[in-house]
Order: structure tokens, then sequence, then C-alpha cells
């Protein structure tokens, strides 16, 4: 019987149930905390609170196409006001597109999600439990988006079909002929962007429980990173992707069967933080701009893929050197021949004798077994025959010398790198520029195809920088996952109140403009003026490839706590969501705010409380998108580089328009004026010199104290003197009064008040009598939302 009900003989007032356990669980529920307003909210049910943040922070659109392709009445020109067949403008499209671009980026999340969950229930069991360290909210995007509080893995399941029911309404909103406003497709896009913390949240929270991984350990270990840190006297398994269930078996077999030492094991993007957090001894070759380089080495002795981020082209490049690719997820399959159901000998015969470019294995019990074989067989051979894309030096000067300097690659490249110089110095024999774009160079491989030569160009790249390639060594710290209750109360009130000056999440893909090193320099500036920098996925992995002159990493020199100057690598892609996690907490935590089912409140805390920013510096994918949309609607103001114009949308405040930046004491209700912060919450910044002002300027706050105000304020002007040469022009909107002030600064800032902007300063006591638009009230607090408001004035 799988389900019903039925009596004893003997004992007729006792009835036994069997099927869903439901209603126990709902009962739990109700002793954790009361149904909040908007338990598992469907597409409309947060609309007022993304009007809200939508008419303060207005979209700015920068299309890449003014047409439309959607149905076959197209393609219509929206250019200059005019509408398409179906009624939609310019500006509505372009919000539809990035409604399906967030769709994708959430969608990739919680496929990761439904795919790695289904694997740990079918091995560990549904009631496996869940847990992350000390933290009594364990779950906490979930718990606040849906009201529920997991336990096991199989409560996670609720989560997911959750999302994917939301998922499925949101892409049906894409389709031609339904919605028509372009604010409510940006209110479904957040929509979206909310989801995919969830789905993010569901895979990490699973895979940490049950894999072993660090949980909320600031000791995490640290591990090697590097394309040198692979011992290349011994076969060696590259693995790339963001799904670490079938690595973890591939680790298995080698431990399980003593040749943990006998075999080289290296990763690239999140597979390999991922893989680092289950096993330290595992290695990171590098982040995704990394991907092509390490192929064209020859390095690698089989290549085992799972998905996101992965070339495409994956199997023409690896089988140019005889490299077979493994591929086992569903998702990234390449037109292989599904090998699942055979023998695991002679599959690695096929692959090894080179009948063979690749396979697909969905038998996760096999593919340790068949990677391994595969990787000691075909080693020696590969060795003998000296495979590699890297070419000789007489190959090096005859392909210098091919190039005719037309700049076709250099125009094709996404960070416009100066080829054609770098070339024209190689002639001379001077290699230094290519090796110096070499570090700048995001891998991509688009000049190749643009050169009328046919030359090799990231080859040649290789060639010039093969010293940096050996040297590339260093160390970052495991990925250690949520942040712990015990931190979040010790931090917490600082935060909110400023004299921790903000917490910067440095996320995202590596699609920088100048090179990586821009954004270690960044990392490094903020932890010496003690923000807590928190770090995830290529971004983690890349700031740990340079090194101080000491020769230590920034996870070698910075401690791993949430407290100001410190450095956390939360993990992969995928915990993202505990960086919303941890800001969710100060709320729950510190102001002890209602999690269960309280989106709108825990939002609304953070934007008008908590000094926090994204910085998706090298962003490129339509995760990072969705990513940051998730950050948005949660009020995180998030930082894109020069590339994230191609994003299509910002949102930007507009301090001049008085009205826009009106707040209510929740207190009485009093309708306050207040400065613009944060002033945005999505833009572009050019430079690493424009960036880092600005960070400082996105994580004042309404509520900060004077003496965090006074901090805040310190780092935006210094930082603004230091990169921009001058003071910033608008540094006066965030003064309340003179103890806002920075101390060192104070008599000169005081004379430009005057000076500059008519205040009136009584300079005997050092005072602002007349200027600022707030006055400072440390007992005010803020909020957008008129219902939490706890009661009016005057009643």
């Amino acid at each position: 019987m799988d389900e019903g009900v039925f009596e004893i003989k003997g004992l007729e007032n006792v009835k036994i149930y069997i099927g869903d356990i439901g209603d126990v669980s709902e009962g739990e529920e109700e002793e954790w905390e009361p149904e909040g307003p908007t338990m598992k909210p469907e597409v409309q049910d947060l609309r007022e609170w993304d009007m809200r943040l939508l008419k303060r922070y207005k979209p700015v659109y920068s299309p890449t196409d003014e047409t439309c392709s959607f149905c076959t009445y197209g393609p219509c020109d929206l250019s200059k006001g005019k509408e398409g067949a179906c009624g939609i403008d310019l500006r509505t499209q372009q919000a539809r597109l990035l409604l399906f671009t967030a769709l994708m980026g959430a969608a990739a999340h919680a496929a990761h999600g439904r795919h790695i969950l289904h694997y740990l229930i079918e091995r560990y069991g549904r009631d496996f439990e869940i847990e992350v360290g000390p933290s009594e909210l364990k779950t906490p995007n979930i718990s606040v988006v849906l009201g529920i509080k997991p336990r096991t893995l199989g409560d996670l399941e609720e989560a997911l079909d959750y999302v994917e029911e939301q998922l499925t309404q949101l892409l049906a909103t894409v389709h031609t002929g339904q919605e028509g406003s372009y604010l409510d497709f940006e209110s479904k896009a957040l929509h979206a962007g909310m989801l995919d913390h969830v789905g993010m949240e569901v895979a990490d929270v699973a895979q940490v429980a049950a894999l072993n991984m660090p949980k909320a350990d600031e000791n995490a270990p640290l591990v090697e990173i590097g394309m040198g840190v692979i011992d290349t006297t011994k076969p060696v398994i590259m693995v790339v992707g963001h799904n670490v269930a079938g690595v973890w078996h591939i680790m298995d077999y080698l431990d399980s069967h003593d040749l943990t030492d006998k075999v080289e094991m290296g990763g690239v993007c999140c597979t390999a933080i991922d893989m680092t957090r289950c096993d330290p001894k595992r290695k990171i070759v590098g982040s995704l701009s990394q991907q092509l380089k390490y192929i064209r080495t020859g390095i690698p002795d089989v290549i085992v893929v799972d998905e996101q981020c992965i070339r495409t082209d994956m199997v023409d490049e690896a089988s140019k050197l005889h490299i077979p690719v493994i591929s086992t997820n569903a998702k990234v399959l390449y037109g292989l021949p599904n090998r699942t159901d055979d023998p695991v000998d002679d599959i690695v015969d096929d692959l090894v004798s080179g009948r063979e470019k690749g396979v697909i294995m969905l038998d996760f019990d096999k593919l340790g077994e068949l990677v391994a074989k595969t990787a000691l067989e075909i080693a020696p051979i590969r060795r003998e025959k000296g495979y590699t894309a890297i070419p000789t030096d007489e190959e090096l000067k005859c392909m210098v010398e091919e190039c005719v300097g037309c700049g076709a690659c250099q125009i094709q490249c996404p960070q416009g790198l100066s080829l054609p110089e770098a070339f024209a110095l190689a002639k001379n024999g001077d290699l230094s520029m290519l090796e110096q774009l070499w570090d700048e160079c995001v891998g991509c491989g688009r000049c190749e195809h643009e050169c009328p030569k046919d030359i090799r160009i990231l080859d040649v790249l290789q060639k010039a920088a093969r010293k940096k390639i050996y040297e590339d060594k260093s160390v970052m710290r495991a990925g250690r996952g949520q942040i712990s209750d015990p931190e979040i109360r010790e931090e917490g009130r600082n935060l909110v109140l400023g004299v921790t000056p903000g917490a910067v999440a440095i996320v995202g893909c590596p699609n920088f403009p100048r090179g990586a090193r821009e954004l270690y320099e960044v990392a490094e500036e903020l932890l010496q003026r003690s923000y807590i920098v928190i770090v995830s996925g290529c971004s983690a992995m890349e700031i740990a490839r340079f090194k101080d002159d000491e020769g230590k990493s920034l996870y070698e020199r910075y401690p791993a706590r949430f407290i100001k100057g410190n450095l956390l690598n939360t993990g992969s892609c995928v915990s993202n969501s505990s960086i919303t996690a941890a800001l969710m907490k100060v709320a729950t935590i510190f102001a002890k705010k209602q999690a269960r089912g309280n989106y709108e409140e825990i939002a609304d805390y953070i934007l008008n409380r908590v000094g926090a920013v994204g910085v998706a510096w090298g962003a490129y994918s339509q995760k990072a998108q969705s990513i940051g949309l998730g950050c948005v609607r949660l009020g995180i103001p998030v930082i894109v580089g020069p590339h994230g114009v191609k994003y299509r949308r910002a949102f930007i405040g507009h301090p001049h328009r008085k009205e826009e930046w009106q707040i209510y004491d929740a207190r009485n209700g009093e309708a306050l004026w207040c400065e613009p912060a944060p002033e945005h919450l999505m833009l572009t910044a050019d430079t690493k010199e424009e960036m880092l002002p600005l960070i400082a300027k996105l994580c004042i706050r309404p509520s900060d104290n004077n003496l965090g105000r006074m901090i805040k304020l310190t780092h935006y002007i210094e930082l603004s003197e230091k990169y921009l040469g001058k003071l910033p022009d608008d540094w006066h909107l965030f003064v309340r009064s003179e103890a806002d002030l920075p101390l060192a600064m104070k008599d000169r800032l005081l004379k430009v008040l005057e000076e500059e902007h008519g205040w009136r300063i009584d300079w005997e006591k050092k005072k602002i009598i007349e200027g600022p638009a707030k006055k400072m009230d440390v007992s005010c607090q803020p909020t957008i939302v008129p219902r939490l408001v706890k009661s009016k004035r005057g009643e």
C-alpha cells in the first residue's frame, strides 16, 4: 500500500495513516515562525516592491539591435519610436530580452540543483539531514522566499518544485502577444533573479551536506591553483564545468584503488572549486579564461565535462591533440556516442586508439574506472608523441613573420588587445609584449578565426608566456560555504551602523577588460581599508593568482571570518546564494526580522541599512545576469565591468530628483527626504579607477550613524582623490552634520561646503548651521514600504 488509512481489529479507535507526513511538517513550521505575507510568492506577489525599486532606480537601456525577430511578422524595425506588428516598442522588447536572459541563467542553476539533488537523494536517501555549520536557519533564501525550513535532502525538492513552476510561468510571458509593459517585464526579471538564488541554494546546501564540504568553516584549507601546479609526469585528468557529482566518483575511484598519488587531477571553472571543497589534495588549473589555454598546452590526457561554461568546440580542440573527451551530463552531449551501457574496457580501447574522439558516460558508478583507465593508458602514448599546440622556436618565428599587421585580430578581440603591435615587436625578437598580453587574454580564440593568414595567435601568446605558465603557482582558500550565525552576531551591528564600511562581494566571470590583476588590486585595496570582501567562482580563482613581494596570495595574508578586513571565499557559482543568505541573516539575527515568507521587509532592510555591494567585473554569462538581478531585488547594488553594457540595461538613480528619494520613518510614518543612498542598483564602471570610489559610495546607507558615515565618506573621498585625482562631485549630498566629516579633512571640507555649495558654517564651533538636505537622527528607522510603519504620526 502506497498511501491510505486503515484500522486494526481490536484497536478501532486507532487510525494509521500511510502517505505524506506533510501535516506534521506544517505543525513544526508553525512552531518556527508565523506565516509571512509572501509564502511562495507568485509572479505578481512582489510586484509592488519591484515597482518601488523601479520608480527610484529607472531602467536605462542600451540596445545592440533595434529590430525584433521573435515571430514571423518580423523582423520589425523598432527604431525612432516605431512599434512592431504586435504593438511592442523598443524599450519593452529590450526588457523582454533581458527577462529571457535572466531565465536562461536561473534555469541553468535550477537544473544543476535538480540534477545534483536527484543524484544525492538516490545515493543517500531523502532523509539525509542537512548540515551547513553553526546556523539556526540553514537555508535563508529558501526560508525567506518560500516560508519553509528544510531539514533533509528530500525537503529541498519542494523548493525546486516551486522554482521550476515559477520559471515556466515567467517563460510563458516572453511569448509573442503577452506582457506589454517594460516595467512589468523588469519586475518579472527581478522575480527570475530571486528564483535563481533559491535554486543555487538548493544545489549548494545539498552538496555541502552530503559531500562533506566545509561547513561555514573560516579555516577551510588552502588549495593549490595555477597552470603550473599540475604534475605533468603523471597522467592528467582535467575536469571542466560546474556539477561535481560525477567528479566525486572519479576521486572516490582513485582513492579506493590507490591511484591518488599516481594520477594527477586538476580542474577548470567551478567544478574545480567544488572538487577541492570535497578533497583539498586536488588542484585548480584556473578559471574559465584558462580553459582553451590549458587544452592547447597538451597537458591533459583526458577531459571530463559536466555542465555550464564549457567551450562548445571542446571535442574539436581536444581531438587535435588526441585528448579524449568524456561527457557526463545530458546538457552537454557534443554529438558523441552514448556508451553508458557498454563495458568499460571496450570504451577505453576506443578512446585510446582514437577510434572515438569522445563518449557519453552517464553511469557514475562506471565513470571513475573509465576515466582512470583511459588516463593511465593514453598518457604514455601522448607523452611519446609530444602532443602540444605550443609552437617550437622555429615555428614561432615563422608565425610572427606571417603577420601583416592588418589589425583584424585586434578588432575582433573582446578586450581590444594590441596584438599587431606585439607581433611587430616580436619580429625584432622582443616577446615581452606578447607575454604581457597573455595575462590579459581571456582565451576565447576569436582572433584566430579572423586572421587572414591563419596564424594560431593564442599559441603564439602561449609560447611567449611559457615561463609564466610554468610559474603560475599559488594557493586559494577552499570554498567555506555559508556564513555562520556567530559571525553575523559579531559583525552585523557594525555593518548596519557603518562602522564596518561595507561588505563587497566580488563574483562572476573572468571577462576582465585588462586582465585579472586589476581585480586583485581592487580586492587588496578594499581589504586594507577594512571592508569585508567575499568572493566566489571565477573571480575567487583569478585573485588567487597574484602575490605580494613575499610571494603570498591574498588568501594567505588575510583571514576568512565575516568581520572587517577579512577575505572569504564561499565557493563555486552556486555558493553565491551564501552571500545573499548572509545579508538576510543580518536582518533576521541582528535586527530580529521575521524570516519566514517575509521577502519584502528583509529586502527593504538590506536596501536601507546594510552596506553591501556586488561587483561582477568580468560578468559574461546569462547566469551572471540572473545572479545580479537576484541581488538587485534584495536591495544590493551591483557594479559590472565595461563589458556589462552588453547586458543592455542598468538601474540608475537620479539624485537631483528629490521626489524619488522619499523614505518613511517606520517609528511614526513621517515622510523624509534622504540622501541618494544607495544611488544606483546596477550600473557599469569602465575602469578600476572609476569602480573603487563607486564601491565606497554605494556602501553608504541612510541608517549610518555619525561614525559610520565618517568612515564611509573617508574612503569615498580618499579613493576618489587617489584614483581620479579629485574630490567626488557629490560627496556633500551624504553630509548630514559636521560629525559626518572625516576628521583629518574637516577644515578643508567645511571650506568647500561654504564656498562651493553655499552652506552656512559656524567657524568658531566648526559646525554646520544650514545646508544638509537631511538631518541626522540616529534612531530613525528608514523604509520605503508604507505598510512597515509601526504607527502613524500623531496616533
